[in-house]
This record gives structure tokens, C-alpha cells and sequence, in this order.
């Protein structure tokens, strides 16, 4: 089974940048997609960043042109920068995996099966 552990998340004034990690363990699938949620106190989670084992990526227009994800195959590694931070991007980061398809959007948190426990991000005005 494999399991997603994110890290980096943090508190940052607004225009500031965090780059999240998502290392995942056991996770040995030539066909993969790895996807960023994030989710806000009364808010449903909103998908808003992924990639899979092409390299294809996919942004919410929340994010394009602000945050990046990349990923280091050879770590099990995705990460996520985020960059020109505002109070809005204030949520409860996941990262989440799935063994097949391909990334398109937009990401819907019900096709992935595999979740990490979620990092804070806060962002202050």
C-alpha cells in the first residue's frame, strides 16, 4: 500500500513563496498521477495542481502562473512551489496518487485512492 507524506507547509506573509513535498513510499507503478488538493474550512477540496509519469501537467486557474509542480522520480518525490502566496491560498494542503490515466483536469479527489495527512498552509495579510 503506498503511502504519501507532504511537508513544507507553514505560515508566510502574502507575496511570500512555500515549495511542498510529497514523498511517496512503495510506490513502484510505470503509469502514476500525483495530484495537489487543497482544502479550506468550509470549502470543498479543490484540485489544483498534477502530474503523472509523462511529465503532463495540469493547474486550477487559481494557481496557473503561480505555483509549479515537479516531481524527482528518482526520490518518489512531487513537489509543489508556490510563489506570490495571498491570503486566499490559506488551506489545508493534500497530496494524493493513483496508478493509472493520465492527468487532466479538472482533478477530482474521489479518482485518486491514495491520500496523505495534509500540510497547513497560512497566509497572512
Amino acid at each position: 500500500q503506498v503511502q504519501l507524506v507532504e511537508s513544507g507547509g507553514g505560515s508566510v506573509q502574502a507575496g511570500g513563496s512555500l515549495r511542498l513535498s510529497c514523498a511517496l513510499s512503495a510506490y513502484s507503478y510505470r503509469t502514476y498521477c500525483v495530484g495537489w488538493f487543497r482544502q479550506a474550512p468550509g470549502k470543498e477540496r479543490e484540485g489544483i495542481a498534477g502530474i503523472d509519469s509523462d511529465g503532463r501537467t495540469y493547474y486550477a486557474d487559481s494557481v496557473k502562473g503561480r505555483f509549479t509542480i515537479s516531481q524527482d522520480n528518482a526520490k518518489n518525490t512531487v513537489f509543489l512551489q508556490m510563489n506570490s502566496l495571498q491570503p486566499e491560498d490559506t488551506a489545508m494542503y493534500y497530496c494524493a496518487a493513483r496508478s493509472w490515466g493520465t492527468i487532466v483536469g479538472p482533478l477530482i479527489p474521489g479518482l485518486f485512492g491514495a491520500w496523505g495527512q495534509g500540510t497547513q498552509v497560512t497566509v497572512s495579510s
